[in-house]
């Protein structure tokens, strides 16, 4: 059995497999019976052993040393991005008509289609998708085409 598992572990599965015998079976005195009953729980504890590691992630860890953190200190380079990304979108916003504006803020508080529906007094749902996709449309062409922005 410790060729497959770790010692300590081979240890344990080994004393529960004595303790479910002496419980459960504890009327099996003849070692013919014995000894395939005691195989054959110990071959289920072991899969079961390798079926909770398993769906624990724990089945091949990875060391510490070999995991890559990444940087949490600020990076100059992603934070003026970040900076001019937030200026174009701000003006291409600021380009948007009342309406337009008035849908992307209620999306961002999170309301729903069905919300902003109410909000807005119209009849169809439908109206709204459609405005939806012509504001978001609209703002795409605003920052150059691209989300991204030129690069």
């Amino acid at each position: 059995m410790t060729s497959r598992l770790t010692r300590d572990v081979a240890e344990d599965l080994a004393q529960e497999v004595l303790l479910l015998l002496h419980e459960k079976y504890g009327h099996v005195h003849q070692l013919d019976e014995l000894l395939p009953l005691s195989l054959q729980i110990t071959r289920f504890k072991i899969q079961d052993f390798r079926r909770k590691t398993f769906r624990r992630g724990e089945y091949n860890p990875v060391p510490l040393e070999g995991i890559q953190v990444a940087d949490t200190e600020n990076n100059p380079g992603a934070e003026v991005e970040r900076k001019q990304m937030l200026d174009r979108l701000m003006k291409a916003m600021d380009s948007l008509g009342d309406r337009c504006r008035r849908l992307f803020r209620w999306k961002l508080e999170g309301k729903r289609f069905a919300e902003i529906q109410a909000l807005f007094g119209v009849q169809s749902i439908n109206t709204i998708y459609t405005w939806d996709h012509r504001c978001r449309k609209e703002l795409l062409k605003l920052l150059g085409g691209s989300w991204e922005g030129a690069r």
